[in-house]
């Protein structure tokens, strides 16, 4: 009974404390956004030419009674023959905010549309059209009438649930833009991105009597990579001894609701190794200071079929979190370069510092993720 008792107060002190950050911010926020870049900005759908599809698994606070698991798939092309010369993409996601009482499940579509500017930018534009499903598990909910001061939770609630009120699903809609450039010499690229998601507030509230409409996210992104040597159209140009060190350095703002939170740093590759660190903090409500710790491999089956592994590990520096155990990162990141379903000579555009090679349509930068 005693063991039942304290394992019932350790699960209300968590949900407690929990409970408010996680609704806070509704939206899982990744230490690898750079992985999951259609996730925070629908305009990097088909951004670079081929299939890429990517997966994501984040175990959060592990140390603690209850879960706090998210799971994320996307896969998009980029076929320079398409319409708008852009991309097409679909997009999965689910984790279990508020202490794993509710469980949240989206699907949609995503379409990138490409604008040149120069030889050596362009800017692509981007919507996601999809479905958010919130359900809440009221079996783990506990009642007042339900708790012991000796026993805890030992009796059954005279709580009476709704009938309408254990999913909610709600069209969601998300916007952005992205700006990519390249210098001549093909060794400095980078990215400038904007976007919101959830643009119209969705009502997600459990009880048709009520009204919660689900926070707007807005993101604020850039991304530099740096290249110590000529540059190209892909890594897959060279062997992995050849391939000159990319240093990649970015940033991810975002505000949702009260909450604004904010990631630096940066990622090596040299040898298809991937190692880097980045801070991340939240700069309102519950302060939070995390640097998380990546490595990675990159494995070439063909010149243009690459698998990536990624980790990464949030470890704890500062905040109300610690001794929760931080977070830990899966991804797996598959990707046929210059694989096209929609035909024509197209293909890839102009490489900057790849000796003149020409494609089908403007400038391509290389990749580095």
């Amino acid at each position: 009974m005693k063991k039942r008792y304290i394992s019932t107060i350790l699960v209300l002190l968590c949900c407690s404390v929990l409970l408010p950050v996680a609704m806070s911010q509704p939206d899982m926020n990744y230490s690898q956004y750079f992985s999951t870049p259609t996730y925070y900005n629908p305009a990097y759908t088909g951004i670079n030419t081929g299939i890429r599809a990517r997966f994501l698994f984040r175990d959060q606070w592990p140390t603690l009674p209850i879960p706090y698991k998210s799971y994320f798939f996307s896969a998009d092309l980029g076929d320079r023959n398409l319409p708008g010369s852009g991309g097409l993409g679909i997009m999965i996601n689910q984790d279990t905010p508020g202490a794993g009482l509710v469980n949240n499940f989206g699907a949609a579509l995503t379409i990138g549309v490409r604008i040149p500017i120069t030889s050596f930018m362009i800017s692509q534009l981007g919507i996601k059209a999809g479905v958010m499903q919130r359900r809440i598990n009221w079996d783990a909910l506990v009642f007042a009438d339900q708790l012991s001061p000796y026993d805890g939770n030992v009796y059954q609630t005279t709580a009476v649930i709704p009938s309408d009120a254990g999913k909610r699903v709600v069209p969601d809609f998300a916007a952005g833009g992205v700006l990519q450039f390249i210098n001549p010499q093909g060794t400095i690229n980078g990215n400038l991105g904007f976007a919101v998601d959830h643009i119209f507030a969705p009502d997600v509230s459990f009880l048709s009597t009520g009204a919660s409409p689900y926070p707007r996210k807005w993101v604020g992104q850039i991304d530099l990579v740096f290249t110590a040597g000529q540059g190209g159209s892909s890594s897959a140009m060279y062997r992995a001894s050849d391939e000159p060190l990319k240093i990649n350095i970015g940033g991810l703002y975002q505000n949702q609701g009260s909450l604004n939170s904010l990631q630096v740093g940066l990622n090596l590759l040299k040898f298809n190794v991937y190692l880097g660190a980045w801070y991340k903090t939240t700069m309102t409500g519950v302060v939070n200071n995390v640097v998380a710790l990546v490595a990675g491999y990159r494995y070439r089956f063909y010149e243009d079929m690459n698998i990536k592994f990624m980790y990464s590990y949030d470890l704890q520096v500062t905040g109300a979190f610690n001794g929760t155990g931080g977070a830990h990162e899966i991804g797996i990141i598959l990707e046929f370069d210059k694989l096209q379903i929609f035909g024509g000579g197209g293909g890839g555009g102009f490489v900057p510092g790849s000796g003149g090679r020409r494609g089908g349509g403007p400038m391509e930068c290389p990749t580095f993720y």
